[in-house]
């Protein structure tokens, strides 16, 4: 198993596909797991059908940005010019209450908004957020879905208010074979909060395609 951190200056999912491949050319065989950004980003490496790539699991993921509510954009919009405690205490935590859902507290391990703001303090730094706003923002990979060409599996929890299961049907009907889950009782974080439930799912379907 290998675990790519994602750099934080990178703007542009094309160039992020291209360090994750460089990551990934010693390999022979692989799958890619990606979970919201992290799926994005799998799905640029994935539409150029890289030697060595077997199968696809993709979670909380969109082919083109889900962001469609005017406030959100504009918040998106003023993330760069706020850094600092700004960015900790009201970018971050309103981000976290788009990502909570009803379920969390029911979760294998029980999560919060605080939980997931905690999360991205420390695993996300404003310059990488405001990067990655910005690469969503440019990119549309509807079309490109059609040249993924290995088993996919698409996790989609029942609640996910920020992505939407909109998002999903696009990845599942574009991307041909793709296996959808849904994860009942569960909101965008449920990588998280259902770790054991995430991990199972993603097991089940490694043995069903063989991989």
């Amino acid at each position: 198993m290998r675990t790519l951190r994602l750099p934080d200056d990178v703007c542009k999912l094309e160039t992020l596909a291209d360090f994750i491949a460089d990551q990934l050319k010693d390999l022979d065989s692989y799958v890619l797991v990606g979970d919201s950004y992290g799926a994005v980003s799998s799905i640029a490496v994935a539409t150029r059908q890289p030697k060595g790539l077997k199968g696809l699991v993709l979670s909380g993921g969109f082919a083109r940005s889900p962001i469609t509510s005017p406030l959100l954009k504009m918040l998106a919009a003023l993330a760069p010019f706020f850094p600092g405690p700004f960015y900790r205490q009201l970018t971050l935590s309103f981000h976290a209450m788009q990502l909570a859902s009803s379920f969390d507290k029911e979760g294998e391990i029980p999560w919060s908004i605080g939980k997931s703001r905690d999360f991205f303090i420390r695993e996300t730094s404003h310059k990488a957020y405001v990067n990655r706003i910005r690469s969503i923002g440019k990119t549309d990979y509807t079309a490109l879905l059609k040249n993924i060409d290995v088993p996919t599996l698409i996790l989609t929890p029942e609640e996910d208010k920020l992505i939407g299961k909109e998002a999903a049907g696009v990845l599942v009907n574009g991307i041909k074979g793709a296996q959808e889950v849904v994860m009942p009782r569960t909101g965008h974080m449920f990588r998280f909060s259902h770790p054991g439930a995430y991990s199972l799912e993603i097991r089940k379907f490694l043995e069903r395609a063989s991989l």
